[in-house]
């Protein structure tokens, strides 16, 4: 089978404004389909014309509010829709429609005959825009009725493990073209690597529409191109991942495709979300995912599932990459090497001796910072809303540890020459200061403290803006998720990132 192609679903509310969008991404795609149910009412009387606005072959696509669309004016409505879009073809095959998408449910004889009469293939399409698909490979195989006709599934996933199953039954699904692809921000996976699931196609929106059809988990073309590198992705192409929940934003994907395009290597690096370590590894052995960076809130229990550490994994308790082995999965920790860098260029010295630091949270990041400073000779109190959590790391290293309140801000204030936030309070938030998004919100910066935080996202969080304003020095986290990152690509792959063969 070919590659998959690449169709950009066009949500706008004129043919002109659709056939704008095209020509901006052209070289990205080579399909698109309209949406004649997001057009002006009176735009939607000429969707006739628009193929021989744009320069790629046409989707003719008119959805049903209950698959997902905008199309209230009922099936009567529809039907002469789709007649008067299909009707009068030109000579020239690249003025008429190439594809029109009928519903499983959605038999009318003469459009049916007209299509075929006129070259234009059928996507035979079901949509459940609320519930998984199971049957997946029997419901394309009772919707192709004819071999003109391309079967189409969508489905809107509850966990990974039903963007698992899809990978699973798309193995054997090679005799025929179809299309298929898990919805939502756990579908993402099916849209990058819809070469593994055989599929004719992988749907993608502009930027400019893409609050449209977001609840869709579409992903816009260039990033799909320049950073997934989607067109060179083929059977040979080696996956790698980031794990995590909700896994809202990262930019590993970035850091590490930059990496394989650098050094020429047929790999490629996806997020993946999952509620569960097991639907993260069952997901692994469905799509061939070779090795994963780990986020929250699996650093520390990921552990269970070794059969190999480092040193750093061990002596930490957290381990934030794995990747899979004969054996079964091995772990190492890039946190603390990531952090220590980042921490060192931000400080200008790498010793600590008689300097307190304070460490908010005590998730797996805050286990690894706290390693790095007990390195680095330093002393520091674990600050945690849960104070046993605070006191187990802090028993190992003979910190001291308190309650994440105002009923410690006396010893918060002890321990204020170094600020380190290692929790995700204050990620892709922009509003100000709070008690949602700033854990130590009742502390007063004096203007002396060092405020490293490891959320990057955004570039300056509430409690680095008002560090900030404050006249403290401030640092996010960004240089810490390169520096680690790089040593997990080294892992990974046994190349440093920065040495081109």
């Amino acid at each position: 089978m070919t590659k998959p192609l690449i169709c950009l679903t066009l949500a706008g509310k004129t043919l002109h404004e659709n056939a704008a969008i095209v020509n901006r991404y052209r070289r990205y795609i080579d399909i698109a389909e309209l949406r004649v149910d997001y057009l002006d009412e009176e735009e939607q009387l000429y969707v006739r014309r628009f193929p021989a606005l744009v320069p790629v072959p046409c989707i003719l696509t008119i959805r049903r509010i209950s698959d997902g669309g905008l199309f209230t004016s009922g099936e009567i409505s529809r039907t002469l829709l789709f007649a008067r879009a299909l009707a009068f073809s030109a000579q020239e095959d690249q003025k008429n429609f190439a594809y029109v998408d009928f519903e499983d449910d959605f038999h009318i004889p003469s459009l049916q005959d007209a299509a075929l009469a006129f070259g234009i293939r059928i996507i035979r399409s079901f949509h459940d825009i609320h519930n998984p698909v199971y049957n997946i490979k029997q419901r394309c195989d009772e919707m192709r009725q004819t071999g003109f006709e391309i079967p189409k599934i969508a489905f809107m996933p509850k966990t990974l493990s039903d963007v698992s199953n899809l990978f699973y039954q798309a193995k054997t699904m090679t005799a025929y073209e179809h299309i298929v692809c898990a919805m939502g921000a756990l579908g993402l996976p099916s849209r990058i690597l819809a070469h593994k699931l055989h599929s004719y196609l992988t749907y993608v929106s502009p930027e400019e529409t893409h609050a449209d059809v977001v609840h869709l988990g579409h992903i816009d073309p260039i990033t799909l191109n320049d950073v997934y590198r989607f067109r060179s992705l083929d059977d040979e192409t080696e996956t790698f991942g980031v794990m995590g929940w909700p896994l809202v934003k990262t930019r590993s994907p970035e850091i590490h495709n930059a990496g394989y395009t650098t050094h020429r290597m047929n790999r490629v690096f996806i997020p993946v979300r999952a509620q569960t370590i097991d639907d993260a590894l069952t997901f692994a052995a469905r799509a061939d995912i070779r090795g994963y960076a780990v986020t929250v809130p699996f650093k520390e229990k990921i552990n269970s599932i070794l059969v190999n550490s480092d040193m750093e994994t061990q002596a930490i308790g957290a381990c934030n990459t794995i990747m899979r082995c004969d054996s079964g999965w091995i772990g190492r920790n890039t946190d603390a090497k990531g952090f220590q860098q980042a921490f060192v260029e931000f400080l200008g010295n790498q010793k600590l001796r008689r300097k307190k630091v304070a460490i908010i949270g005590a998730g797996g990041a805050a286990r690894a910072i706290a390693y790095v400073i007990h390195q680095m000779g330093g002393g520091a109190c674990i600050f945690n809303r849960t104070v046993s959590a605070a006191k187990k790391i802090a028993q190992q290293y003979k910190f001291k540890y308190a309650e994440l309140n105002e009923n410690s801000l006396a010893v918060l204030e002890t321990y204020a020459a170094i600020i380190i936030q290692t929790t995700s309070l204050g990620m892709n938030s922009m509003e100000s200061s709070n008690e949602q998004n700033d854990p130590i919100y009742f502390y007063h910066f004096k203007g002396t403290e060092k405020v490293f935080d490891i959320v990057y996202v955004p570039e300056i969080t509430p409690i680095m803006a008002r560090a900030k304003e404050a006249g403290c020095d401030v640092c996010n986290g960004l240089k810490m998720l390169q520096y680690q990152g790089y040593e997990q690509f080294k892992f990974f792959t046994g190349v440093d990132y920065a040495v081109a063969n």
